[in-house]
Formats: structure tokens, C-alpha cells, sequence
């Protein structure tokens, strides 16, 4: 059960922050705008990682430093720092290097690539010192900073796990932070497997110059006769299809990149042996070679509904306004909820991701955004969502 007067305290306190956080806007506009406009695609965030140890260190934070995998890390002392809450954001984007990451501010939004996933939810880590001073906020815990390397795609959120292992720290509770769903509210992990399919053909002749495109696209007709189940949910999602160069040329290569999804257990690797039988029989005929390769997977879990963090958390959006969205994540939290350490993502703001194009994120909702994050930090650092034994 939550603690409901020590709760009431911080949410007597919450609008009067809301208020108060709009005079730092400068602060968290600017933290977004720089770090925004460093490329830092998965394998390649080295120059974010710079600026936020930068950042740290004018911070006065403490323990500040690199780890192997590259993550920038930095302590908050709390007043008597017996334990710790990680506050997490991933630093890497999509986007490559070539691409213009120049920042668009207007009076209500910021557009640029990236800046919805995760250049927003990286100035939010960034600025939180500097905020909780503002605003006196004086936490019993320390607060564990850590911006994420590797976690996207191919990264297989390899920077966040090695942390997780390595780290000699323990912690009470953790929160990654995202740019965008305001209102996004998860505290279980789907399984997840992301793979990879591959067709190649030699010794093409003229007709045969389509069958590596034709080899998957009969793969892909067989996967999606494959029977899926409604409840547990689970899906196949085809994420990409690639292959051939030019008008008038054989495609003698092609590529599937494909997910697979589902809340049950076992479910994703019964799913993924359909899927080698498959390729497995193509691969059998003349002509092609053709294989599946996994590229990352997370495992199905969290915590319950009804745990003390994720009722606060939801009690917290109710009084702020904010329609909660709870839905299973297959991001960073999957690694901390691996150790068994009690973790939510949030959501920032509303706004906007959408491949190949500009991301935006709104202003204005940010505010409230911060406001949430806050509430929920100063309840697990008051014991407020503790379980009960």
C-alpha cells in the first residue's frame, strides 16, 4: 500500500513546481540544444558522453566518470547516501554521423533529429542537479546518473548492461527517462527477439535475377501465415526489406530485419524455430544461401500492476493531469529489470518520432513532464514505494 500522507506532502508540492520549473526553461532548452546537435549514433557517442561529463563536473556531482563500454556516469550525494536511485537515459540515436542534427527552437517546440529519441530525455539527466537545486530539493539518497551507450538496434543496450553487471553499487529503484510519450508509464518488458535475414545468390543468371528478393519474399509470406496467438499478445513485426543496387541489375543480395514480440514465455523461441525451419528449406534449394541471424533479445518481465512504485506513479500523473499509458517496454528498462531492481520508463512530453524525418518535441508539456519525474524520485527516496513484506 502507498504511504498516503508522506505521498500527500510531495503532491501539495507538485503544482507549485510545475510552476516554478518553467523559469529554468533556459537551462533545459539549452542542455537539449547542444546535446542534440552532437551525432552520436549507436557505437559513436563518445562526444556526447564528453559533454556530459563536462556537465557533471560543473555540477559539482561526484564519482565522475567513464566505464569501459563507454558510459558517462556521476553521483548526487543524498544527506546521508545509505542507498541509491539510477536515473537513466540513452544517448544514442538512429541517426548517423552525415546527417544535419542542427536544432530547431521555435516559441513551442524543438525539431531535429533525435531530439525525441533520446537528445530530450538526455538533457532532462543532465539538467536534474541543477533543477533539484532550484528548486531545494534536498534527496536522503544519492542519485546515480548514467548516460546509456549501445542501446539501440545493434547496440542491444550493451553499455546499460555492462553497467548493471559491473556497477558495486545496489539500488532502491531506477527510472529511465525518454523524450516522448508524455504519459508513458512501463513497468514490464515484452520479449523480444530482433533478427536478421539474409539471401544470397550466386552465379546469377539472367533468369534468375530477381530470386533473392523472390526467396524472401516467399520467407515472408510463410511467416506471417505462422499462427500467433491473441492473449498472451504476440506479434511478428517486418521492419525492413533491402537488397540490389540499381535499375536493370540482378539483386544477388537481400535482407530482412524483423521482430518478434510476445508476453509469454517460451513463445518467442517456439516462434523463432518456425522461422529457422523456413529459411532452413530455402537454404536447401539450388542457387541461394540463405540464413537467420539474432541480432538481440531481452526477456519478458517486471513488476506488478499493483506495486508501490507504479501506483505512486500513476497517483502522481493523476494529479498532474497526465492520462497514464501503460505499456510493455523493449528498451532500457528490460536491463534493469533483469536484476531484479524495481524500474519504470517515463515520458517526457508529446511530440513526435518518425523514421527519415525531423523528430519534435513540445515545450510546454515538458514542464509537467519534469514535475512527474521529480514527484516520483522524492517517493522512492522517502520510502514511499517500498514494498511491504
Amino acid at each position: 500500500m502507498i504511504k498516503k500522507s508522506e505521498l500527500k506532502t510531495i503532491l501539495e508540492h507538485l503544482l507549485k513546481n510545475r510552476d516554478e520549473l518553467h523559469k529554468l526553461r533556459e537551462i533545459v532548452l539549452a542542455n537539449a540544444v547542444m546535446i542534440g546537435e552532437i551525432p552520436a549514433p549507436s557505437f559513436s557517442e563518445a562526444g556526447r558522453a564528453r559533454f556530459l561529463l563536462d556537465r557533471f563536473t560543473e555540477g559539482g556531482l561526484q564519482n565522475i566518470s567513464c566505464d569501459e563500454a563507454g558510459n558517462p556516469t556521476a553521483v548526487l550525494p543524498g544527506s546521508n547516501g545509505k542507498e541509491n536511485i539510477l536515473i537513466s537515459a540513452h544517448v544514442d540515436t538512429e541517426f548517423e554521423a552525415g546527417v544535419d542534427h542542427t536544432m530547431h527552437v521555435s516559441t513551442d517546440r524543438i525539431n531535429g533529429f533525435g531530439i525525441a529519441d533520446n537528445s530530450l530525455g538526455v538533457a532532462v539527466m543532465a539538467s536534474l542537479p541543477t533543477i533539484l537545486e532550484r528548486l531545494g530539493i534536498r534527496l536522503k539518497h544519492n542519485l546515480v546518473l548514467l548516460g546509456a551507450v549501445k542501446s539501440l538496434g545493434k547496440g542491444d543496450l550493451e553499455g546499460l548492461r555492462f553497467f548493471i553487471n559491473h556497477t558495486p553499487l545496489t539500488f532502491k529503484s531506477a527510472l529511465c527517462l525518454e523524450g516522448v510519450h508524455l504519459g508513458r508509464l512501463s513497468y514490464s518488458c515484452l520479449g523480444m527477439m530482433r533478427g536478421e535475414i539474409s539471401c544470397t545468390v550466386e552465379n546469377v543468371a539472367s533468369g534468375d535475377a530477381s530470386i533473392a528478393i523472390m526467396t524472401l519474399t516467399k520467407i515472408i509470406s510463410r511467416m506471417m501465415s505462422i499462427p500467433l496467438p491473441q492473449s498472451p499478445k504476440t506479434s511478428i513485426i517486418l521492419g525492413s526489406i533491402s537488397g540490389g543496387k540499381t535499375y536493370g541489375k540482378p539483386a544477388t543480395k537481400a535482407r530482412l530485419k524483423f521482430e518478434i514480440r510476445s508476453e509469454q514465455t517460451g513463445m518467442i523461441g517456439d516462434i523463432l524455430r518456425t522461422i529457422q525451419a523456413i529459411v532452413d528449406e530455402m537454404d536447401s534449394e539450388e542457387l541461394v544461401h540463405v540464413s537467420v541471424k539474432v541480432i538481440s533479445r531481452n526477456k519478458t518481465g517486471g513488476i506488478d500492476f499493483t506495486h508501490p512504485l507504479v501506483e505512486t506513479a500513476r497517483t502522481i500523473m493523476k494529479e498532474l493531469g497526465i492520462k497514464a499509458r501503460m505499456a510493455p517496454s523493449v528498451g532500457d528498462l528490460s536491463a534493469i529489470i533483469a536484476k531484479g531492481i524495481p524500474a519504470l520508463t517515463l515520458g517526457l512530453t508529446s511530440g513526435s518520432k518518425k523514421e527519415d524525418d525531423f523528430e519534435y518535441v513540445d515545450i510546454d508539456p515538458l514542464f509537467t513532464g519534469i514535475a512527474q519525474v521529480l514527484a516520483v524520485i522524492c517517493a522512492i527516496d522517502g520510502g514511499i514505494c517500498d514494498e511491504i513484506d
